[in-house]
């Protein structure tokens, strides 16, 4: 386990005990309940999706599977994203109106993509781990709902705070190396 997922399951253990002992001592045992529901099934989430990204892009490095277009560069791309004042274009005669659509046509025919790379590239939405985190979220709001135990605030407040702190701990990682 790397340095930077040691600090984030410390970080989200500790929080969850702090969250634990606040609804503990402030609340009761409804914002207890939806507190730690919300909190365990929207962690599960974020890991998941980690995970399943991680996978992901670790299977495409694997297969050396470049999805992205290197040839341009980026602030070339932002302004003229249809490469409309290139440098390299050459100026074709003016066409039929016809002609010109059928070559159109036939470029999208070309770049149309099959329902196999469609999948292959929704590996991550699609995988596994964030269907099982999902549905325990669905199932525990569920749970909560039914049994009368369900604080929306406390549940939202915990929704939300797992992502804050990952996002806030990976921000962090990413400026201590650069």
């Amino acid at each position: 386990m790397s340095s930077t997922n040691r600090k984030i399951l410390i970080t989200l253990v500790v929080v969850d005990v702090l969250l634990l002992l606040i609804s503990i001592i402030f609340f009761d045992i409804k914002v207890l309940y939806s507190t730690q529901i919300g909190y365990i099934t929207s962690t599960l989430v974020m890991v998941a999706s980690i995970v399943s990204y991680r996978r992901m892009v670790n299977a495409r490095v694997e297969h050396n599977i470049i999805t992205m277009d290197d040839s341009k560069d980026v602030i070339d791309k932002l302004e003229d994203p249809y490469d409309l004042y290139s440098e390299d274009a050459v100026e074709e005669e003016e066409k039929d109106f016809v002609e010109t659509v059928k070559e159109e046509k036939k470029k999208l025919k070309e770049n149309r993509r099959t329902l196999y790379q469609t999948l292959k590239d929704t590996k991550a939405a699609l995988s596994i781990y964030r269907l099982g985190a999902y549905a325990l979220l669905i199932l525990g709001f569920l749970y909560l709902n039914r049994q009368s135990l369900l604080h929306i605030p406390g549940y939202i407040i915990a929704l939300g705070i797992p992502s804050v702190i990952i996002v806030t701990l990976l921000l962090k990682e990413k400026e201590t190396h650069s």
